[in-house]
């Protein structure tokens, strides 16, 4: 009897085992490894995010938070380049620290640049060498130019740019993983609706402001896309350049100040990235109010800002609220 159940017992055991390997051989994609994608901004994440979906694995090089202009990257983010498949930057010059962070992982060819095919402009108040709106393309690997030279890499406060950039990732994805390149394809084409809704959204917005009142300062140079594309006069900023970093002179202070009276400017953009000491400084000299607004980076996750469409959203009520 005992001979009998031991016989019974390997007979269930190795049915089991047999029932058990049945999902191993049925699902031979299961293993598959996504792709390892680092995005460099977390609005650029972000949109990876919509156009990669489940496809992909994403981690991205700055935190919410932190300033493109002004991040220094750390030993651990020279293996997040080298470890990943592809790169996504902005370009158009915003990540000058990314360069020799690509040179030191080995890793130029892996990246991407969202912004490749955009006009680059100078906005027409920048005090720059070269003509207003000189138009570039945005070809060059970021940190090549300084932000004299390249225009202003700002460019995803407008949302048709940010169309290109899913083109962009949706080609680069499908390239990397033609395997799911129809699923790229519908969630791009699903995410630029979204865009094209959050553009008209804008528009609608836009036209409770008086035409003499869409004037806008800021901390620095950052809506030279937003101005032109829904009408507005970019007039001035605290720093004239596109980088937060750059030191205005009293000179350009002084000018800034001139202007806010001349024109009658209703409020001071700051980034709430960015320190307001010298924004301040004017709103006092001026008696105009400071409003802080998202900037080059999203909110934390479950912030009011946590996704470029929410992100937008949010920058657009605040510069509505305030000049119209």
């Amino acid at each position: 009897y005992f001979t009998f159940l031991l016989f019974i017992i390997f007979l269930a055991t190795s049915s089991l085992a047999g029932c058990s390997s049945v999902p191993t051989t049925a699902q031979p994609n299961s293993s598959a490894k996504p792709l390892r994608v680092l995005a460099t901004t977390t609005i650029v994440g972000d949109v990876v995010k919509n156009v990669g979906g489940d496809m992909i694995e994403l981690s991205v090089l700055l935190p919410a938070g932190a300033d493109p202009h002004s991040f220094q990257p750390s030993p651990q983010d020279v293996a997040k380049v080298a470890n990943a498949d592809i790169i996504f930057a902005n370009g158009a010059g915003l990540e000058e620290f990314l360069t020799p962070l690509l040179e030191s992982a080995g890793a130029t060819k892996k990246m991407v640049s969202v912004s490749e095919g955009i006009e680059l402009l100078q906005s027409a108040k920048a005090q720059f060498e070269h003509d207003a709106e000189t138009p570039t393309t945005s070809n060059e690997t970021p940190g090549a130019h300084d932000h004299h030279s390249a225009g202003d890499p700002h460019v995803w406060f407008d949302p048709n740019n940010v169309i290109i950039w899913t083109q962009n990732i949706q080609r680069a994805l499908s390239e990397k993983d033609p395997a799911h390149a129809a699923l790229f394809q519908q969630n791009g084409e699903n995410y630029i609706k979204q865009l094209k809704e959050l553009d008209s959204w804008i528009r609608q917005q836009v036209n409770q402001i008086p035409v003499e009142n869409r004037k806008l300062v800021t901390d620095h140079l950052a809506f030279t896309y937003f101005a032109k594309q829904y009408g507005f006069i970019q007039e001035g900023a605290v720093i004239p350049g596109y980088s937060s970093l750059a030191e205005p002179s009293a000179q350009d202070i002084a000018a800034l100040v001139d202007a806010i009276k001349k024109y009658h400017i209703k409020a001071i953009f700051v980034g709430k990235t960015v320190n307001p000491s010298l924004a301040e400084r004017v709103a006092e000299d001026t008696g105009i109010k400071i409003v802080r607004f998202y900037a080059g980076s999203l909110s934390e996750a479950g912030g009011e800002a946590d996704t470029y469409l929410k992100f937008m959203r949010y920058d657009v009520s605040a510069i509505v609220q305030a000049l119209k």
